[in-house]
C-alpha cells in the first residue's frame, strides 16, 4: 500500500499535485476538513460530535479526527493507498499517525514537502484574492495561516526526517519538474519495498520447480517450508531433532517451529527483491501468522497467485510422481493422492479466499509445458514488480 503525507504553506501548489498522485497511483484523498464535512452532512455519529463542537467554538479533537480518518481507511479497502492533506498537522498527529498505520497493518511511504519562500506564497495567494473572492485571501489573514503553519508544521517534518522518509521540493520550479521530481521520490521509495508472493496450488500443481525458476529468474529467495524442514533434520539441529521426535510419534509440526525457520530464513537472505512463499501458509492461522512476521519488518503480501490445474491431471501427475526419486508419502496410492487433495481443500482454500478478500488472488492456468506454465508466471511477477512502481 502507498501512503503519502503532502505538505506545503498556503499557495504552494498542493491541489495540482494532489490531482496528479491520486490519478498516477490510483490513490484515495484524505483530507481532514473534507472528511469532517462529510460526516456532519450526513449526520454521522461523530459527525454531530464534531458539529456540536464546532457550534460552541472549539476545534474538534484529535480523538474525533482519527476515528473519522480510520472509518474512511476501512470503507475504502479498492484503494492503492492514501494521500493524506492536512493530517498530521502536529508533532502528537504524527504519533497518533504512526499508531493508526500500525493497527491498519500498513505505514507511511514518505513525506513530501513544497517549499515555498513565505513571500511567494503571500504574493500567489493575494493574486488568487483579485478573482477567488475569497476573504481569507488578505495580506493578514495569509501571514497569520503562514505564522501557523510553520510553527505547527517544522516539528512534524522533523518527526519524519528522523525516520528518514521526509522529502522536500523546490516548489518554485515549473509545475512539471515539481511533478517529475515527486515521481522520483515516490518511485524510489516503492522500490525498496520488496515483492512477496504467495504461490497457492493443489499438491502436483507444480509449485515447487516453478517456484525455484521464478525465484532464480527474478531475484526473489524462495520459501518452502518442507525444504527447510528436511534441512533442519538433515543437518542434525536442534530443531531438527525436535521434528524428528515428532515425525516418530505421528505429530505435526506446531507452528512455532515453522515460525522460528521462516523467521530467520527472511533474516538471513541478503539482496533479494523479495520472497516466493511455498506450503506457508497452509492454515488460516498461519496465514495471520505470516502477516505479522512480514509486518514486523515493514512489509506485506504483494501478490497472490493460485495454479489451476484439473483435479484428474493432478492425481495424474502425481501417481507419475510416485515412481520417481521425487515420490512423497502420499503418492504411494491413488486413495492416498484423493485424501491429500481433499486435505488441501478443506484447509487451504479458506487461506485462499482470505487472501482474495484482502488483496485479489490470480488465477494462472498450470497446464501445458514447463516453459509455458513460467511464462505466464513470470508475466504476473514483472506486473507486480510494476506495481510497486
Amino acid at each position: 500500500m502507498l501512503n503519502i503525507a503532502l505538505f506545503g504553506p498556503p499557495g504552494a501548489g498542493k491541489g495540482t499535485q494532489s490531482e496528479y498522485l491520486i490519478k498516477k497511483y490510483n490513490l484515495f484523498y484524505l483530507s481532514t476538513g473534507d472528511l469532517l464535512r462529510k460526516e456532519i452532512a450526513e449526520k454521522t455519529v461523530l459527525g454531530l460530535e464534531a458539529q456540536s463542537i464546532i457550534s460552541a467554538g472549539g476545534l474538534v479533537s484529535d480523538e474525533i479526527i482519527v476515528q473519522v480518518i480510520e472509518k474512511t481507511i476501512t470503507d475504502h479497502p479498492e484503494a492503492n493507498g492514501f494521500l493524506f492533506d492536512g493530517f498530521p498537522r502536529t508533532y502528537v498527529q504524527a504519533y497518533i499517525l504512526e499508531g493508526l498505520m500500525l493497527k491498519l497493518n500498513t505505514s507511511l511511504t514518505c513525506l513530501i514537502s513544497l517549499d515555498l519562500p513565505e513571500e511567494v506564497c503571500v504574493q500567489r495567494l493575494l493574486n488568487r484574492g483579485k478573482t477567488s473572492g475569497r476573504s481569507d485571501d488578505n495580506e493578514t489573514v495569509i501571514r497569520n495561516r503562514l505564522r501557523e503553519y510553520t510553527e505547527k508544521t517544522l516539528p512534524v517534518l522533523q518527526f519524519y526526517k528522523e525516520k528518514g522518509i521526509c522529502y522536500e521540493v523546490n516548489g518554485l520550479a515549473d509545475i512539471h519538474q515539481v511533478t517529475e521530481e515527486i515521481e522520483t521520490i515516490v518511485t524510489g521509495e516503492l522500490a525498496k519495498q520488496p515483492l512477496n508472493i504467495l504461490l497457492f496450488g493443489y499438491p502436483g500443481s507444480g509449485r515447487d520447480s516453478q517456484g525455484k525458476a521464478l525465484a532464480e529468474r527474478f531475484g526473489l529467495e524462495f520459501i518452502s517450508t518442507n525444504e527447510m524442514l528436511e534441512y533442519e533434520i538433515r543437518n542434525h539441529t536442534a530443531i531438527g531433532e525436535k521434528i524428528v521426535h515428532l515425525y516418530e510419534n505421528g505429530l505435526l509440526v506446531p507452528d512455532d517451529i515453522v515460525v522460528q525457520i521462516i523467521e530467520r530464513r527472511i533474516s538471513e537472505a541478503k539482496n533479494v527483491k523479495g520472497f516466493i512463499f511455498k506450503g506457508f501458509p497452509r492454515t488460516l492461522v498461519q496465514s495471520y501468522i505470516l502477516d505479522g512476521l512480514l509486518r514486523k519488518r515493514g512489509t506485506s503480501i504483494s501478490r497472490a497467485i493460485e495454479l489451476d490445474v484439473p483435479v484428474l491431471d493432478l492425481i495424474n501427475r502425481l501417481d507419475e510422481r510416485s515412481k520417481t526419486e521425487h515420490s512423497m508419502a502420499y503418492d504411494t496410492s491413488t486413495a492416498r493422492i484423493v485424501k491429500r487433495l481433499k486435505e488441501h481443500e478443506s484447509k487451504t482454500i479458506p487461506v485462499i479466499a482470505r487472501y482474495a478478500q484482502l488483496h485479489g488472488v490470480t488465477k494462472v492456468n498450470g497446464v501445458g509445458t514447463f516453459e509455458e506454465i513460467f511464462e505466464r508466471l513470470s508475466s504476473e511477477i514483472e506486473q507486480g514488480f510494476k506495481n510497486l512502481r
